[in-house]
């Protein structure tokens, strides 16, 4: 089969031996496969796959199962799904551990299910499980025109939260507003931390940027406010003031999703069954639809991590696998 590596920060198509499942796992024949941040990074040697994962880039697909482990029971040959990886999403054929794989839901097509695994998995486990956003508080996002974005408002929108989000630009800040943003701070102009604080602080900040936001994010939350940091792209070390994160009442939780185990508290097995019983229904009734900014083929990968990486996209970059 023909997958896609790393090699000196470039992108090599390579011949690999299709795989066959191991125990707990299915085989999956690749439709598409969602183009993540986290891909950018792997390519340019900052963010190695967990060990025992795949060298081959990529953290989510959709596809058709061909072949299933004889331990599995709740996957069959020719079942349409989409599934979370911890790599190997760019290639025709990819093994999955079944807890991580879910059907595609209904009025979505196959392509189009790329989008979905990571970042409905990413929100529901760091809005809902970590932060456990409730009825009438208000989120900000930071990047609310990203894949991780652009679900999120929606998701938040469904469970009744008030919605902030920081972009970069009006055309990513309107897009925000049409997916049910409710405040929008363009952070080239304005202080979101004076912002959210005029309008009585977020409840809850889901924070792509990291050290350089710290201080600002403490400042903008609320009495009992909760920041769940999930990126990097501010950088690693950062100030803190820890007596205004105690006179808020206020945590710092950072997460990550890629390294987590399959099974057990917190893993993704349990993170993929949240989503499932939570998110898909919502997608299923139009509450949440997936945002896809723009499609390249297999063959066109650098130029899909181009795009990527100049900021254009409004929501996910796929790429379409074909034989």
């Amino acid at each position: 089969m023909r997958a896609i590596v790393a090699e000196n920060s470039e992108l090599v198509i390579v011949d690999r031996p299709t795989p066959s499942p191991d125990a707990g796992e299915v085989l999956i024949k690749v439709a598409a496969a969602g183009v993540n941040r986290a891909d950018l990074m792997q390519r340019q040697g900052f963010y190695p796959p967990p060990p025992g994962a795949s060298d081959v880039l990529g953290l989510e697909v959709s596809g058709e199962i061909v072949e299933v482990a004889a331990d599995v029971t709740n996957w069959s040959v020719g079942d349409k799904v989409c599934a979370l990886l911890a790599g190997g999403g760019y290639a025709e054929y990819v093994n999955v551990p079944a807890p991580q794989v879910l059907p595609i839901p209904d009025g979505i097509d196959l392509a189009t299910a790329a989008a979905l695994p990571e970042v409905a998995c990413t929100v529901i486990s760091n809005v809902v499980m970590a932060a456990n956003l409730t009825l009438g508080e208000t989120l900000l996002i930071h990047g609310g025109a990203s894949g991780i974005g652009t679900h999120a408002i929606q998701l938040a929108k469904a469970l009744g939260a008030r919605v902030a989000v920081t972009a970069g630009s009006p055309e990513k800040l309107a897009a925000c507003v049409d997916l049910g943003a409710d405040i929008t701070i363009n952070y080239h102009d304005d202080d979101f931390a004076k912002i959210l604080t005029n309008l009585g602080g977020a409840d809850v900040i889901l924070d792509i940027i990291g050290a350089k936001y710290l201080a600002q994010n403490v400042a903008a939350l609320a009495t009992g406010g909760r920041i769940v940091i999930i990126g990097m792209q501010g950088g690693v070390k950062g100030e803190l003031n820890i007596g205004a994160l105690m006179g808020k009442r206020a945590s710092i939780t950072g997460t990550t999703l890629r390294a987590r185990p399959v099974d057990g508290p917190g893993g993704k097995g349990e993170i993929v069954a949240e989503t499932l019983a939570t998110t898909w229904p919502l997608i299923s009734t139009g509450d949440i639809k997936p945002v896809v900014s723009q499609t390249f083929s297999f063959d066109d990968a650098v130029s899909a991590h181009e795009y990527l990486e100049r900021g254009q996209a409004t929501g996910k970059v796929l790429l379409t696998v074909v034989d």
